[in-house]
């Protein structure tokens, strides 16, 4: 079975996010903690449809749960 693997630029336009470099970094700077505070698909700073997205990925453990992962270690920092 072949699985995709996706980048965080990948997760970050597939959630209609600035995805370059800076943009990311910003981002991540900016929500920073986010994690501590509330679940990362509770987190407020995602829309309805961003939240579906992400509850969808990590529950079917899709392809996408692993770059979801890895951005949700770098908000819970």
């Amino acid at each position: 079975m072949h699985k995709n693997f996706f980048t965080l630029p990948d997760l970050f336009r597939q959630l209609g996010l600035p995805a370059d470099g800076a943009a990311i970094d910003h981002f991540i700077a900016q929500h920073q903690g986010i994690c501590k505070q509330h679940t990362w698909v509770a987190a407020p700073l995602w829309n309805e449809s961003q939240r579906q997205f992400l509850q969808e990925a990590i529950a079917q453990d899709s392809d996408w749960a692993i770059v979801a992962e890895k951005f949700t270690s770098q908000l819970g920092q």
